[in-house]
């Protein structure tokens, strides 16, 4: 692979990621929070901190970061019902473990969510399906020819 294709690929999974948390995770979420299963609304706008940028672009902008760790080890999985499943539990288990015990406690909140098995499994789900939407979205660029120039 050449340096161009490389650094190619690696743009269009952290777009990937990014346009995932827009289309997938928030979808999930705006359906879980249609159906009363969870209290947080789709979309937040609350600032984050240290910068005060609204919740939905810094989730974004995470999505994004963590797609380009998605692309880096999605090669290990042949294109069949592996690398679909390999994207769910990817998506479902390690942002969210990640969020659980390192970003909660560096924000002072629970770890876990304190253990609500709400939230517990809204993040797994949100996740999920964000791991399903970046992989969805590769797969698209990668027949379009943008992914392999």
């Amino acid at each position: 692979m050449t340096q161009k294709a490389a650094l190619s690929r690696f743009a269009l999974a952290f777009i990937a990621g990014f346009v995932s948390v827009l289309l997938f995770h928030q979808g999930m979420l705006a359906l879980l929070y249609a159906v009363n299963f969870t209290a947080r609304a789709p979309y937040g706008t609350a600032p984050t901190p240290p910068f005060g940028i609204p919740q939905i672009w810094s989730s974004a902008f995470w999505g994004g970061i963590w797609g380009l760790i998605w692309v880096a080890i999605s090669p290990r999985f042949r294109h069949d019902k592996s690398y679909w499943f390999a994207a769910l539990v990817f998506g479902a288990i390690v942002p969210t473990l990640v969020a659980w015990f390192v970003v909660a406690p560096l924000k002072g909140q629970p770890i876990a969510g304190g253990w609500k098995l709400v939230g517990i499994v809204t993040g797994l789900l949100v996740n999920g399906a964000w791991g399903v939407g970046t992989a969805g979205l590769l797969r698209l660029f990668s027949r379009r020819q943008l992914f392999n120039s």
